[in-house]
């Protein structure tokens, strides 16, 4: 049998390996879990018009009665799929309209608790990968609907972050909960 080594270029091995890339991996987190925790708090809260200060459930993404915002939404992003450079693909278009536009309410509360869980879980650095997971697919799914907005530098960092989860989780919660739990998912060894 033949051994091969492949050596990682220094600057592959500082940012994705070294623990001295976490303070880097900290802001990008720290930056993409504030964008996903706003937009779910943004979604599940409103000022009521009167005051300004006091804040009501936004029953337009949340509740028994949620799902408008989100059917308009996604009414939008089917109206992009016409023209001879359509904004959305043909087969999204009738994934939202065959699964997500039937259960617009379920969708609605998932896309706005997935938005909160994903940016507490950034800003803490609490299960940096799947946070991290979730934070890709969610903007990607957004700019698949055909909202470029600041989703392509959202899929970057989820992106990196990933690619970096053995440090990114360094300066947070994983650097105490990732061996705790390789202490009980471990084999016991007799």
């Amino acid at each position: 049998m033949t051994t091969y080594t492949v050596q990682q270029s220094a600057l592959a091995h500082f940012l994705f390996a070294d623990k001295k890339s976490a303070p880097i991996w900290l802001l990008a987190r720290l930056y993409l879990g504030y964008e996903f925790f706003m937009a779910g708090w943004g979604k599940l809260w409103s000022q009521t018009p009167m005051s300004g200060t006091d804040y009501i459930v936004n029953h337009s993404w949340v509740g028994s009665d949620a799902g408008v915002a989100l059917a308009g939404f996604v009414q939008g992003a089917v109206a992009k799929t016409a023209g001879l450079h359509p904004d959305v693909y043909q087969w999204y278009a009738s994934f939202l309209q065959s699964t997500v536009l039937p259960n617009v309410m379920v969708w609605s509360n998932a896309v706005v608790l997935g938005e909160i869980a994903i940016g507490l879980g950034l800003i803490v650095g609490l299960c940096t990968r799947s946070a991290a997971f979730f934070a890709f697919f969610m903007a990607f799914n957004f700019l698949l609907a055909g909202t470029v907005s600041v989703n392509p530098t959202l899929i970057m960092l989820a992106l990196g972050i990933m690619l970096a989860h053995r440090v990114a989780g360094n300066w947070g919660l994983d650097r105490f909960a990732r061996p705790f739990c390789q202490k009980i998912c471990s084999p016991r060894r007799p």
